[in-house]
């Protein structure tokens, strides 16, 4: 598996298996199979509610904990944000039965962001974090929190696909020593993505998938995809995307399909912002 040196020397695999979405109680299955498949990085969340699920499949495969790179992410908390930061980082924990994690993410760019990101930084300089990061952090945000504290995110992940690629702001970041990772990364089907003509003429040359396309051109970037399924067919499928490059040509042919915008959310809408910022998980 290919990796990508995040800032601090962590080497991360550039392609994993994320659980967003996936039914709880398939959830334990789809990371046995995963893992099965040759997966190494898995990527999950306090907000999916399904880290105990993940936690059993680690537990249960075998795999040794250093071979394995697992990230879970922080939601928003209530005041005092450090203390309930660590809370949260431990509760986790317990959750994963890990007694560390390779990447701690702040999943939201709201509440006390400064005193969640202190205690995420004590918690990368213990060790119990290999490395911290965001999600969802827009370039005002994201250069505001490198700018005001000691530590500068290791990775922001964001949605990034081909319908909104993110080139520019990639470019902000790896100016800033900041590594892009993508959700959503086949949009969830929209736009028709897997029968998209673009995608589906690039596929057929190359005698591959859309998916396979669409995470060869991610990950050709230097993007870190994270794709889902509960099939391990599909599973294999999508792991076996090194074997064959995209083209300029076809880099810039694809490049033709961004549209700017999120197809999901916009997390400058004030409706979104409030729903994000009142939102809050049970214990």
């Amino acid at each position: 598996m290919q990796t990508v040196t995040l800032n601090n020397g962590v080497e991360m695999p550039i392609l994993g298996f994320g659980v967003f979405q996936i039914p709880l109680e398939e959830t334990e299955q789809a990371v046995t199979d995963a893992l099965a498949a040759g997966y190494r990085l898995l990527d999950t969340a306090a907000s999916y509610g399904n880290e105990e699920a993940v936690g059993r499949a680690i537990k249960n495969s075998g795999i040794p904990r250093g071979d394995l790179f697992v990230t879970t992410k922080l939601y928003v908390q209530d005041a005092p944000a450090e203390r309930n930061t660590k809370r949260a980082f431990e509760t986790s924990l317990t959750k994963l039965g890990l007694d560390h994690l390779d990447l701690y993410l702040m999943h939201q760019p709201y509440g006390d962001v400064y005193g969640q990101w202190r205690a995420m930084q004590d918690l990368n300089r213990t060790g119990l974090a290999k490395a911290i990061g965001v999600a969802n952090f827009y370039p005002d945000r994201l250069l505001d929190l490198i700018f005001n504290n000691e530590i500068t995110p290791a990775v922001n992940q964001i949605e990034t696909h081909p319908f909104f690629q993110r080139a520019d702001y990639q470019t902000l970041m790896r100016e800033h020593g900041v590594q892009i990772q993508s959700w959503g990364g086949f949009a969830e089907g929209k736009n028709n993505l897997f029968t998209n003509p673009v995608l589906s003429e690039i596929a057929a040359k190359h005698g591959k998938s859309v998916a396979q396309v669409v995470l060869r051109w991610l990950t050709q970037r230097d993007v870190i995809a994270i794709p889902k399924s509960v099939r391990p067919e599909r599973m294999a499928e999508n792991l076996d995307v090194f074997d064959f490059e995209l083209t300029d040509d076809q880099l810039a042919t694809i490049a033709t399909l961004d549209t700017g915008a999120s197809l999901f959310f916009d997390h400058h809408d004030p409706e979104m912002v409030t729903w994000l910022s009142k939102r809050r998980l049970d214990s």
